[in-house]
């Protein structure tokens, strides 16, 4: 991949932006899409989980997943 980027620079040769082909960024835009959907989910699980912790220490009650998809649906 490397070899298919184009910079652009400024009248002192600094790097300014990067010409990316457009199948290579589609390619990493799909990835980045894929990541960013499974970062979610995970952060997700993770929240749930540290809810799951706090509840059982200060004692509260709660709810199965039966009564929370009962609520869902009605």
């Amino acid at each position: 991949m490397p070899q298919e980027l184009k910079y652009l620079v400024d009248n002192k040769g600094h790097k300014q932006s990067v010409l990316v082909p457009i199948k290579t960024w589609e390619s990493l835009n799909a990835k980045y899409e894929k990541l960013s959907k499974k970062l979610e989910a995970l952060t997700g699980i993770h929240k749930g989980l540290n809810e799951v912790r706090e509840a059982k220490k200060s004692g509260k009650k709660l709810s199965t997943l039966k009564s929370f998809l009962d609520e869902s649906n009605g």
